[in-house]
């Protein structure tokens, strides 16, 4: 099984919306201590006595069961999974996620403590008649170990469109240039005189 790192994941999220205009509409992304989410790996994970764990795993929201909160539809959170017994323990070290709100969004990334938590509210995820597996699509639930407090980050992307969009009505960001000769046109390289035929 090959697992892309985390870079590629992030740098694909992130490259989604900055094509689009970002402003950072929020000033922090807020989530209190036990605080529940719902999420799903990103890719598959398979546990056995030669694989009892993963490290860097990418996990991104997903609707569950028990939750009391949610995070942004665009989201990564950078995990660490272990087997411990019949359970697989999986512990989140950062997350990167990107808010939006009509046509503005938010990018936050930072420290993200949380573990996860089965439906019956034990700690880790128990295995399902003997198969240790986790798959994109089967959500569980993670709960906050301590209260979260991401700040917005600066977003330069966010400064080159305002210019774009200047561009269009009163700014300069793009302005039409004026009648200017070719630069190629000089004194010492002048225009080619059509001959007469």
């Amino acid at each position: 099984m090959s697992f892309k790192s985390s870079p590629f994941w992030l740098t694909a999220l992130l490259g989604t919306f900055f094509v689009s205009p970002l402003h950072a509409e929020e000033s922090a992304l807020e989530l209190p201590s036990g605080a529940k989410v719902g999420v799903e790996v990103v890719e598959a994970l398979n546990f056995d006595s030669s694989q009892t764990r993963y490290s860097d795993i990418l996990l991104h929201p997903k609707q569950a069961s028990g939750t009391t909160h949610s995070l942004p539809e665009y989201c990564l959170l950078v995990a660490n999974a272990q087997l411990n017994g019949d359970r697989v323990r999986i512990t989140t070290q950062d997350a990167t996620c990107i808010e939006t709100h009509d046509s503005e969004s938010a990018i936050y990334s930072g420290t993200f403590s949380a573990s996860a938590y089965a439906e019956d509210g034990q700690y880790g995820l128990a295995c399902d008649d003997g198969s240790c597996s986790l798959t994109p699509g089967q959500p569980f639930v993670l709960a906050l170990d301590q209260s979260v407090r991401i700040d917005a980050q600066d977003n330069p992307s966010a400064d080159i469109n305002a210019i774009r969009r200047q561009a269009n009505g009163e700014g300069v960001g793009n302005p039409i240039p004026g009648e200017r000769p070719d630069p190629d046109q000089s004194v010492e390289n002048p225009a080619p005189i059509e001959q007469p035929e």
